[in-house]
């Protein structure tokens, strides 16, 4: 059983399936801590906000309630609603804080593809053919390190950049684990125009990528 806090339809619009049709499956709990978070609400689990299916679905606002489902029930959920999506995005809170095998093996099953986003401190537990995005969170307030297995299983690292240390750090962070061939994008931490500018001026003079958070500029979830 897996704790969900939202599961929605929409553009993926980071990294490199941004302009993918997906959809999101968030769960519950999240320890790691990030300072500039923009999901405070899935880091707790308390067993008085467990609610049921439809609530869930049905949000119009951020909120701590979660529900309880299985990969069966999240599958007929989607049927449920109509979801026309067949990318299959696994995010939090912390999704590696579960065993994600019998639900990506169920929804590869279904004709769905999976995509993963960790912040790379839990050991991943996924199928070979899932995409795994890891985000890989440095000295965060929750004290739980990055993981080299976690950044040697990723596709691709995508991380969240407001000033030249964090750059520095994620060099030092690829240095360590041997990952320097990963596909890697920069992503400016909430749209600032500074962070934009270091995030474009690295991108250039590394070769790396730059991911800009398209639906936040759309104004979608």
């Amino acid at each position: 059983m897996y704790k969900m806090n939202e599961v929605f339809e929409t553009i993926q619009g980071e990294g490199s399936f941004t302009g993918t049709p997906s959809i999101f499956v968030r769960l519950q709990g999240c320890p790691v801590g990030c300072a500039w978070c923009d999901t405070k609400h899935t880091w707790e689990i308390d067993p008085e906000k467990l609610t049921s299916i439809e609530s869930i679905g049905g949000k119009t606002k951020e909120d701590d309630c979660w529900a309880s489902m299985n990969a069966g029930s999240l599958l007929a959920y989607f049927q449920v609603r109509q979801f026309s999506a067949k990318h299959v995005v696994i995010t939090g809170g912390e999704p590696c804080m579960y065993d994600l095998v019998p639900l990506c093996e169920s929804l590869h099953q279904d004709g769905y593809t999976t995509q993963i986003e960790t912040s790379g401190t839990f050991e991943i537990q996924a199928p070979e053919n899932t995409w795994v995005t890891v985000s890989p969170k440095i000295n965060m307030k929750g004290g739980y390190p990055v993981l080299a297995s976690a950044m040697l299983r990723a596709n691709e690292v995508k991380h969240p950049v407001a000033m030249q240390k964090h750059v520095e750090e994620l060099e030092a962070l690829l240095n360590e684990t041997q990952t320097q061939d990963k596909l890697i994008f920069l992503q400016p931490i909430s749209q600032q125009k500074r962070a934009t500018e270091l995030a474009i001026k690295t991108c250039i003079e590394k070769n790396w990528r730059l991911s800009i958070q398209v639906h936040k500029y759309l104004g979608i979830e």
